[in-house]
Order: structure tokens, then C-alpha cells, then sequence
């Protein structure tokens, strides 16, 4: 009876490890910093101007400005990372997941409607004015959208990974090569009308 306790527990311990090891995000690092290969260590190496110019500019379509492991290496094993989104009138982040990271957005230019759908397929829907912030947390759908058709909004999001990604549902949905058949089944329509949706996408 003991041995069957003792291996029961091991086998709790064993599953509980690894979902553990299963789940993503940044790994810990042993050391302060990661110094990409053939960068130099001083004041440069910590800094990212890719933001400059930016702010202030004419914004005539939806754009993000990343700072995240790709952009600005160093951020790699720090768990942290930036984007700055900029929204022309009407302007629009189609409904996308993190699947490595919470967002928390915070409003520095005009508003923004926002809305986050939880697992059992909640929407919950905010506006959003300068100074505010929202959180979307790590793996849900999201979005942002700028209702006033007359100013531009921008936020800049903060992200609890070097290397949040992004799954954008229209993207994913419909430019990816999933079936017409599939796609017309499982949104209850017709082939001509996902091939509708799927030439819009195109630029």
C-alpha cells in the first residue's frame, strides 16, 4: 500500500513538472544580460531608437512599432518588451492573441474601444481615454479600435516576454491556405463568401 501512495505521488509530481516545462514563456537566465553575438558592451547596447521620429507623425494607417527580442536583442532572457501602436482615424487591430504574454496597453494620444473575449467566450469591452490603461491577459483574444473617425490614437503596449508574438485572427483564418470547404462549414457560409473575405485581405 505504501509503494502504490509513494508512486502515486511521484506520478503527481511528474505531471505537475511537467506542465510546468509545458507552458511558455521566457526562460530565467544565469547570468545579468545577454550580449548578442558581435555587439559590444556599453551604453549602445541597452539602447533602442527605433521609436524615434514616431510620435507626432501623420498617421494614415494602422501601424506597431516593436521593441522585442528581434528588434532590440538585449531584451532576450528579460522578459520584457514594447510596442507602440498608432491608429488613424477609424483605425482598427483586428482581434489577435499573445500566446506568450499578458499585454497592458496604456492610451497616449485620442481613445480607443477595446474589447478581450475570455475562454468561455465573454466579451468585455472597454473606452478607453489618455492616461488609461487595459490589460489583455496572456493567450486571449483582443482588440483595439479607434471609433473617432476624425483623430488619430496611439498606445504603446507593454509585454511580459521578450517574445510575445502575435496570431492575428484574420490572418491566421484566412491567408494561411485553410481549405475554402473548411472555412465555409465552419463559419456556416459559402465558399464564394470566404473567397470574398480572402481577396480583401490581399493587399
Amino acid at each position: 500500500m505504501a509503494s502504490f501512495v509513494l508512486k502515486s505521488v511521484l506520478f503527481f509530481v511528474a505531471v505537475f513538472y511537467i506542465c510546468l516545462m509545458a507552458q511558455a514563456s521566457d526562460p530565467d537566465i544565469l547570468s545579468d544580460f545577454i550580449v548578442p553575438v558581435g555587439s559590444a558592451i556599453d551604453g549602445n547596447l541597452f539602447t533602442f531608437n527605433g521609436t524615434r521620429g514616431i510620435f507626432g507623425s501623420v498617421i494614415e494607417k494602422f501601424k506597431v512599432t516593436k521593441a522585442s527580442k528581434a528588434e532590440f536583442p538585449v531584451l532576450d532572457g528579460q522578459s520584457v518588451s514594447l510596442a507602440v501602436l498608432q491608429y488613424p482615424g477609424g483605425g482598427v487591430n483586428p482581434p489577435h492573441t499573445h500566446p506568450r504574454a499578458a499585454e497592458l496597453l496604456f492610451v497616449v494620444q485620442g481613445g480607443l474601444e477595446v474589447g478581450v473575449v475570455d475562454t468561455t467566450n465573454k466579451l468585455y469591452t472597454q473606452t478607453l481615454q489618455v492616461g488609461d490603461l487595459f490589460v489583455f491577459p496572456k493567450g486571449l483574444v483582443h482588440y483595439q479600435y479607434n471609433s473617432d473617425w476624425n483623430k488619430s490614437a496611439t498606445a504603446v503596449s507593454a509585454f511580459g516576454s521578450a517574445n510575445a508574438g502575435t496570431v492575428s485572427l484574420p490572418t491566421t483564418l484566412f491567408d494561411t491556405g485553410i481549405d475554402d470547404q473548411i472555412l465555409a462549414k465552419s463559419f456556416k457560409s459559402d465558399i464564394a463568401t470566404i473567397q470574398k473575405i480572402k481577396a480583401g485581405l490581399s493587399p
